[in-house]
């Protein structure tokens, strides 16, 4: 399928920094982050909880969106080690991950647990960038709609057509063999889920809202495969982990991204 709208989906680029780093090595990084032009897209990057206040302090506010790299299904109480989405928007952020394969697989995050991320998250006027993505065997037996469709069937039950709220989502496909194992998804294969998941927006939630929401790809994406991947027609931007630790890295990421927004 492809996807006319395109033009009209302003590229985003986002880098999940995990569980890395130090100060010493975070203010690094930041410094060379700010020597990077990122105008006419969004770049977002997502540092520890425990970093988030520095990195504010040391990225230009105007080119870089500080997020969360998870948020809570519950409000504030007695939860402990969680932090509230009230809290994220308290100090300052606007925007968070939900759904990363790790959490998926390490610390029990079902759909239904990301459904109510979503939910807790999209009250407290936070965005999202919510994941999903396949394994390995599942790709195998041919689940990879199965999989991908479920995940968006969760959240679209809580979210019904409400273009509004899905207008603060970015939906980041990442299947889960490909990540940090340097073995990239092919463009069209990428591709092709992307397209499939923009075909069911438009058959699930509405046209209006296949074509406005940007869905992004992750899954060790460097300098050497960004320009063919963003070259296709339904894929967004992306979700960037180990290349998103190095600034000379993640620059010509970006740069491949606003390339992609000027055709």
């Amino acid at each position: 399928m492809a996807a006319p709208a395109k033009a009209t989906r302003t590229p985003y680029v986002g880098g999940n920094w995990k569980c890395n780093g130090t100060v010493a090595s975070v203010t690094a990084l930041c410094e060379g982050l700010s020597k990077i032009d990122t105008k006419g897209i969004e770049v977002m990057v997502a540092p520890i909880a425990t970093q988030i206040r520095l990195v504010q302090t040391k990225l230009p506010k105007d080119a870089f969106i500080v997020s969360s790299q998870n948020v809570s299904a519950t409000k504030q109480g007695a939860f402990t080690g969680e932090i509230a989405a009230d809290q994220l928007a308290d100090l300052g952020l606007t925007t968070t991950i939900i759904g990363h394969s790790e959490r998926r697989a390490m610390f029990g995050d079902t759909n239904a647990v990301i459904t109510e991320k979503v939910k807790q998250a999209l009250a407290a006027k936070l965005k999202v960038v919510a994941c999903l993505g396949e394994t390995l065997e599942e790709r195998k037996q041919d689940k990879v709609e199965e999989v991908c469709f479920a995940s968006l069937q969760a959240i679209a039950d809580a979210l019904g057509g409400d273009k509004a709220a899905w207008d603060q989502i970015v939906i980041a496909y990442e299947p889960v063999w490909a990540i940090g194992t340097g073995v990239a998804c092919d463009k069209e294969k990428a591709q092709a889920t992307h397209a499939s998941l923009r075909k069911w927006f438009k058959e699930n939630v509405s046209e209006d809202v296949a074509a406005s929401i940007r869905i992004i790809y992750g899954g060790s994406v460097k300098p050497a495969n960004c320009e063919e991947l963003i070259a296709q027609p339904d894929i967004d931007g992306f979700l960037v982990g180990g290349a998103a630790l190095k600034a000379d890295l993640f620059g010509p990421i970006i740069k491949a991204a606003q390339g992609s927004a000027s055709k």
